[in-house]
C-alpha cells in the first residue's frame, strides 16, 4: 500500500523548509564582511527556493514561469552551489569557472529550445536530470584529492549519490517509466523524490556549513602555529617542536645547530620606506631562506625582524655552510619589487645535546653571537660556544 500525498502540500512544506534555511543563511551572510563562498551559496538557495515556489504553483502560473523559469533557476542554482563548494575549498580554478559558466548558459538555452519546439514532460525531465548530473560531476575532486579530509569525502560522496540519482532519473524518463518520473504523478516515486529533495537540502546545508567550520578551524590552527605574514612558526609551537628535536638528537648523540638572525638597520627601512615595504622585505627574506632548508629544519619568527632556525643533525661545518649560502643568496638577489637592498647578521651555535640541554640556553648563547656579529660591522656571521653547566 502506497502513501499518496498532495503534491502542492509536500512542495509547500519543502518551500517552507527552504525559506527558513534562507533566513538562517541570510542572517549569517549579513554579519560577514567577507566570505564570497557563503554569499554564492546563499544566492544558490535563493534561486532554488524561488524555483520551488514556482513549481508548487504550476497551474496557477503560466508555463513560462512554472516550467521554463523554474527549471532554469534550479540549474543556475545548482551551478552556483557547486561553485560555492569549490570556492570554499579554494579549488575554484579559472577552467572550472569557465566550465560552470558555459555549461549553465548552454543548459538554459537548450531547455528553452526544448520548451519551445518539443515541450514534452519526459524530455524535459531527462534533459534536466542529465544536465544536473553534469553540473555535479566535478565534485569528485573533493573525494580523490590527496589532502581531502574525511568530511570532504563524505560531502563529495553525498553529491555523487545525487549525481547518480539524477542520471538514473534521466534514463527512466526516456524509458517505459517516463510517466512515473514526474513529481506531479502520485505514487511511490513521487514520495521518494520529494523526500530525497528534502534530505538533500538538509544534509547539503549541514555539510556545507560543517566544511565552512572545518576550514575556519584549520585557519585558526594555522594562525596559532604560524606567523600570518611570513608563514614561519610562532614562538610557542617552535619551542615545543625544538625541544622534541633536542631530545631526539640527545638520544642519538646527534649535533644540533641554532641560527639566530635579524635584518641590519630594519628600523631605518621602516622609517624611510614605510611598514608596507618592511613587511615585503620580511616576506621576501623568509621566502629566500626557506629554499635552503630541509623538511626537518624549524624556522621561527621570534618577533619583528628577528628569526631563528633550528637545524637538527647538522654539525658546525654543515650549519656554517648553510649560513654562507643564505647570506650569498640574499646578497645576490636583485628584487624588482623592493626599493631597498638589505643584509642580515647571523649568530650561531652548535652542540651535541644531552638530556639537560634546553632551547633557552641555546637561544641565549646564539643571541650573544648575534650581538657580536653586529658589533663586528653587521652583515656578518659569528659563532659562539654553549657553556655547559
Amino acid at each position: 500500500m502506497y502513501l499518496y500525498l498532495d503534491t502542492q502540500i509536500i512542495m509547500g512544506l519543502l518551500c517552507t523548509g527552504f525559506l527558513f534555511t534562507l533566513i538562517l543563511i541570510g542572517t549569517y551572510v549579513f554579519n560577514q564582511k567577507k566570505g564570497s563562498a557563503v554569499k554564492l551559496y546563499f544566492a544558490s538557495k535563493c534561486l532554488q527556493t524561488l524555483a520551488l515556489f514556482c513549481l508548487m504553483l504550476r497551474g496557477d502560473l503560466s508555463d513560462v514561469i512554472s516550467i521554463f523559469a523554474a527549471n532554469s533557476m534550479l540549474l543556475i542554482g545548482t551551478a552556483l552551489e557547486m561553485t560555492a563548494l569549490f570556492k570554499l575549498q579554494n579549488h575554484l580554478r579559472p577552467s572550472l569557472k569557465t566550465f560552470y559558466f558555459a555549461c549553465t548558459a548552454c543548459s538554459v538555452a537548450g531547455f528553452l529550445l526544448i520548451f519551445i519546439f518539443y515541450n514534452q514532460e519526459h524530455v524535459r525531465i531527462a534533459y534536466y536530470s542529465f544536465i544536473s548530473a553534469i553540473l555535479v560531476f566535478p565534485v569528485y575532486r573533493l573525494i580523490f584529492r590527496k589532502n581531502s579530509t574525511l568530511l570532504m569525502k563524505l560531502v563529495g560522496s553525498l553529491y555523487l549519490l545525487v549525481m547518480g540519482a539524477s542520471f538514473f532519473r534521466g534514463i527512466s524518463a526516456l524509458s517505459a517509466l517516463a510517466a512515473s518520473t514526474s513529481l506531479y504523478t502520485p505514487g511511490p516515486y513521487q514520495l521518494i523524490s520529494l523526500l530525497s529533495i528534502y534530505l538533500l537540502m538538509t544534509f547539503g546545508n549541514i555539510g556545507f556549513f560543517l566544511l565552512l567550520k572545518e576550514k575556519t578551524d584549520q585557519q585558526l590552527l594555522f594562525l596559532a602555529n604560524y606567523d600570518d605574514l611570513t608563514g614561519t612558526l610562532n614562538r610557542i609551537p617552535f619551542a615545543q617542536k625544538a625541544q622534541f628535536q633536542l631530545k631526539a638528537c640527545a638520544r642519538n648523540k646527534q649535533p644540533v645547530s641554532l641560527l639566530l638572525f635579524d635584518i641590519d638597520h630594519f628600523k631605518a627601512i621602516n622609517d624611510t620606506h614605510g611598514h608596507q615595504v618592511g613587511d615585503r622585505v620580511l616576506q621576501e627574506l623568509t621566502m629566500q631562506i626557506k629554499q635552503h632548508l630541509d623538511a626537518r629544519d624549524l624556522f621561527v619568527r621570534y618577533g619583528g625582524d628577528e628569526f631563528g632556525i633550528l637545524l637538527p643533525e647538522k654539525d658546525q661545518t654543515e650549519s656554517t655552510k648553510l649560513a654562507a649560502h643564505i647570506k650569498q643568496s640574499l646578497n645576490n638577489t636583485i628584487s624588482t619589487s623592493l626599493p631597498v637592498k638589505y643584509t642580515i647578521s647571523i649568530g650561531m651555535v652548535t652542540v651535541i645535546p644531552n638530556e639537560h640541554t634546553e632551547l633557552e640556553n641555546l637561544y641565549e648563547t646564539c643571541d650573544k653571537a648575534l650581538y657580536q656579529a653586529k658589533r663586528n660591522g653587521r652583515n656578518r656571521v659569528f659563532r659562539d660556544v654553549l657553556e655547559r653547566s
